[in-house]
């Protein structure tokens, strides 16, 4: 009693009373540690797992290491080497051709399911899932072997394709068709973008429609003047997503060209290709090089698409 009698008397006096910190201090460390014990398994896995093979990857990348002998620094002699090799040239056209044609393709795809699944429709329950489910399954090896089962010779896809006189001989051992069928195979797996765009849909408010039809506006012009804007975030997000997605290709172009990269290198993916030379060739430095040469180029592309969706992403609320 007589210590909070002698404080708030030095209060009314003006005086600074200092409060006892050691509890205080105690507590916070207390949670402090709690907070980095909860974080440590993250912390461990990012360091180990994520962190530190990326800088051993990026040191092996200005070697020569066969996983055998130990690493000869040859400092930049595997970047010089991947311009001139002529394979390399060849995933990076694989590579790009199905990034710019099929990823549009699988956009507008999933976009105009997602339309579809937004209007009143019965049954709107089981046609998504039955949408959604070949996202689930159609990056599994069991899908990339049914997949080229279709294709193959004397597959069902063939045999269609004879029907209706087109040419024998499959879609895999044809370097003119090999494409198509990733793309395909790509845009067969919509699901994903499918789901998003239909959250997205859900958002834009019926006024504005409803309002644009009273204005004598058209399907075509309520879906370029109010549907396309107004989707442009989840546009952007599925945009980058997917572009992103198609360069780390690998599983199917490995089941379906059986790991060779034909014919005439026309399934030759870029992450294929890595593979092939760090564990086949077991040319882990060049392999390593191509591996920081695709982050780079990726990093760079999304730097691009962050630069330029100033000019055509529009946000809710946002003045211009």
């Amino acid at each position: 009693m007589t210590t909070v009698t002698q404080a708030v008397r030095e209060r009314e006096q003006g005086r600074d009373v200092q409060e006892p910190r050691a509890p205080r201090s105690r507590r916070r460390r207390a949670e402090d540690v709690a907070g980095y014990s909860f974080l440590l398994p993250w912390l461990l896995g990012f360091f180990l797992l994520t962190a530190g093979p990326m800088l051993a990857s990026l040191y092996l990348s200005f070697t020569r290491y066969d996983l055998f002998n130990a690493p000869q620094w040859v400092g930049l002699d595997n970047f010089r080497e991947l311009f001139s090799d002529p394979r390399y040239r060849d995933s990076v056209r694989v590579t790009t051709v199905f990034a710019v044609v099929g990823v549009p393709i699988k956009l507008a795809a999933s976009l105009a399911v997602a339309m579809l699944l937004n209007a009143a429709l019965g049954a709107k329950g089981f046609y998504r899932s039955a949408f959604y489910l070949p996202s689930l399954v159609g990056a599994s090896v069991s899908i990339a072997i049914v997949w080229r089962a279709m294709f193959n010779d004397g597959g069902i896809v063939d045999q269609i394709s004879q029907g209706v006189g087109g040419e024998a001989g499959g879609w895999i051992g044809d370097p003119t068709r090999t494409m198509p069928m990733f793309i395909l195979l790509a845009v067969w797996q919509f699901g994903a973008p499918m789901v998003i765009f239909l959250a997205g849909l859900k958002q834009v408010p019926a006024e504005l429609y409803e309002a644009a039809s009273v204005d004598g506006a058209g399907p075509l012009r309520r879906f370029l003047s109010i549907t396309l804007p107004m989707l442009s975030p989840v546009i952007f997000f599925n945009l980058l997503l997917e572009t992103i997605n198609a360069f780390q290709v690998f599983a199917s172009a490995y089941i379906i060209s059986n790991g060779t990269g034909g014919p005439a290198n026309s399934t030759l993916f870029y992450t294929l290709y890595l593979y092939r030379r760090g564990f086949e060739d077991f040319e882990m430095g060049y392999a390593s090089a191509m591996a920081w040469l695709l982050v780079l180029v990726v990093g760079a592309i999304t730097f691009v698409f962050f630069k330029t969706s100033k000019s055509w992403v529009h946000y809710s609320g946002e003045t211009r």
